[in-house]
């Protein structure tokens, strides 16, 4: 019997059609007869087939895109840098068509495939991430870039308030794992002055003025940069990072300028929201704000 050739069977003046062949986009043989319900194998499969084909064409859209609510995501809700010689990109797990954007400043995200670059990004902090559809529908999610940070905050040395913190993860209440990390590797931050315990990130404030970081004679309103490298033992796998912290330094509290304390009182109040002048704008989380009060 060839395949594809119909033959008809009679029988007590009764006919029914024998399908002869083998479909291979099904992989059944089809030589199955009507009769004592043996062609029902190959009719379910095709029904099956079918209704499957029709779901799938339910979920998208005439132009192919998929539709429905977009349930963006990048996997979880912390992405943690990871070691490696090129540049180290997590896309969403779905992309649409849309604008891609990141808030506040400091990730660096593609407006167009929302892929985010974590390598370029400032880690330490939670993001939120916007998509905008062709139609105007907004979704957001947030996401944590996994690293330290340290808080925007005045430390009274008068009320022995002199140990500036890591926090890990944007979350003061996650513990940071110290086991087995590293803190400003290449000691390049406490070569310049900065104490940093290098088995767990805490800077000695006091150590640092009398280290000289401010002169000799503390000045008011001096201000320094240090960058300080760490490894931590996380799901980073130790990949190496790093946070530029921005250290201040005042007599009495009446010393600091105005704009760093509306600064300060913003990032509080609001978090990464900025007023100058009356208008809103966005705020750059780094580098953050460690202000030395002596009195």
């Amino acid at each position: 019997m060839r395949p594809g050739r119909i033959n008809v069977i009679t029988s007590k003046n009764l006919k029914f059609p024998e399908i002869a062949g083998y479909i291979p986009a099904l992989g059944v043989d089809t030589t199955k007869r009507a009769f004592m319900g043996q062609f029902c194998k190959p009719t379910i499969s095709l029904f099956v087939l079918s209704a499957a084909a029709i779901a799938l064409s339910c979920n998208k859209s005439s132009d192919g895109e998929p539709s429905g609510p977009y349930n963006l995501s990048y996997g979880d809700s912390i992405i943690y840098l990871k070691a490696q010689s090129a540049d180290y990109i997590v896309n969403p797990t779905e992309q649409r068509t849309g604008t891609y954007a990141g808030f506040p400043d400091g990730i660096e995200i593609d407006d167009v495939t929302g892929a985010i670059n974590v390598s370029k990004s400032e880690t330490g902090l939670r993001y939120r991430v916007t998509h905008t559809a062709p139609d105007g529908t907004v979704t957001t999610i947030k996401v944590v870039l996994s690293g330290i940070t340290f808080p925007d905050k005045y430390y009274h040395l008068s009320q022995n308030d002199s140990i500036a913190f890591p926090v890990y993860n944007a979350d003061v209440s996650r513990i940071l794992p110290v086991t087995g990390s590293i803190f400003d590797e290449g000691n390049g931050a406490n070569t310049g002055g900065c104490s940093v315990k290098t088995t767990n990130g805490q800077i000695n404030l006091k150590e640092t003025i009398r280290n000289g970081v401010f002169g000799s004679t503390p000045q008011n309103d001096v201000r320094k940069d240090f960058d300080i490298a760490y490894r931590l033992n996380d799901a980073s796998g130790k990949a190496v990072n790093k946070i530029r912290v921005r250290l201040y330094y005042y007599e009495r509290m009446s010393d600091v300028p105005a704009d760093l304390l509306e600064t300060l009182q913003d990032r509080a109040d609001q978090g990464v929201f900025l007023r100058t002048t009356g208008t809103a704008r966005i705020a750059k989380p780094r580098p953050p704000c460690v202000i030395i009060v002596n009195q």
